[in-house]
């Protein structure tokens, strides 16, 4: 899907210019671009470009989506050079929202404060997904006790994940569907 407009503005290429350069070597690599800012008002100007897929990526695979995004820019600035700038490849974060599918997906057995299109909010442990629809687990009233609720993924507004510092226990990602991050079951 190649554009015939120039691959510069302002002598910098545009988020959808470098989405459109990457795109390709990205998924090829297993990763989707998440996001790109451009930001020319920063001295030297600087382009990010988020990526992220089933697996996260780790430094090795960074450090490759970033020559593989450099040698790209290079060859596309041609003889009217790009202004100089910082390029910066790096993984969404630990707690960012979760705003399409495959973000949930990729969040099962995490946990997310989740905001419902009726303004409630909670926190839940993200289960599985299956036709448009999410398995939260919620915790109930005494420590060892959860609810399962099954959200239409239109139903949520807003959704972050959140930061944990011990493991879930085994019954709560069992109720999620599944193991934790690491492919390893819970201990409980």
């Amino acid at each position: 899907m190649a554009s015939d407009a120039p691959l510069r503005s302002a002598r910098l290429p545009s988020p959808e210019q470098v989405v459109e350069l990457l795109e390709g070597d990205f998924a090829q690599a297993g990763y989707d671009i998440e996001d790109v800012v451009v930001d020319a008002a920063t001295r030297p100007p600087r382009i990010v470009i988020v990526a992220d897929g089933d697996t996260p990526p780790d430094l090795d695979a960074i450090a490759a989506l970033a020559r593989t995004a450099s040698e790209r820019l290079d060859d596309a600035d041609g003889a009217d050079p790009f202004v100089p700038y910082v390029l910066e490849v790096t993984s969404p974060g630990v707690e960012r929202p979760l705003t399409a599918e495959r973000h949930f997906r990729r969040a099962r057995g995490r946990k997310a404060e989740v905001t419902m299109s009726d303004g409630s909010q909670q926190i839940a442990r993200i289960g599985e997904i299956t036709d448009g629809t999410v398995r939260l687990v919620v915790a109930g009233a005494k420590p060892s006790q959860f609810a399962v609720r099954d959200v239409a993924l239109a139903d949520i507004v807003k959704a972050v994940v959140q930061v944990e510092f011990s493991p879930p226990g085994r019954k709560e990602i069992e109720l999620a569907g599944g193991t934790t991050e690491s492919g390893r079951e819970a201990d409980s």
